[in-house]
């Protein structure tokens, strides 16, 4: 995927979160809100996975297992959903550490338990 089309699909990713944001305000369990984004994303016409698996590689590129995240978009960006009251360092470092062990280039925090809609993007 390249830059252009990642920038394209990002942007419509953070604009769906901020619609969900705005219908169901704070209140629900994280589930609540993961399943809004992707049934949200897959009416976009994306190829959208829930509790996707992604394949984890050791640094020689051998398989070495595999790993659930919330939602995978178009087999390229990793989205995950949080309801806390603020994206922390750990989360970052959680998804940097989902990146780099999957081999993908780009992913995507969304938390809907904030008093802001927050939403960071990281590009390995």
């Amino acid at each position: 995927m390249d830059e252009n089309e990642a920038k394209r699909i990002c942007d419509i990713i953070r604009q769906t979160g901020y619609d969900i944001q705005a219908y169901f305000g704070k209140g629900f369990l994280k589930e609540i809100y993961a399943n809004a984004l992707y049934k949200r994303l897959k009416k976009t016409g994306l190829n959208v996975g829930v509790k996707s698996l992604i394949t984890v590689f050791d640094e020689d590129g051998t398989t070495v297992g595999e790993h659930i995240v919330d939602i995978l978009v178009e087999n390229a960006i990793i989205v995950l959903v949080f309801y806390t009251n603020t994206i922390e360092a750990k989360h970052m470092a959680l998804l940097q550490g989902y990146l780099k062990a999957s081999r993908l280039k780009h992913g995507m925090l969304i938390n809907f338990g904030s008093d802001k809609y927050e939403v960071k993007k990281r590009i390995n």
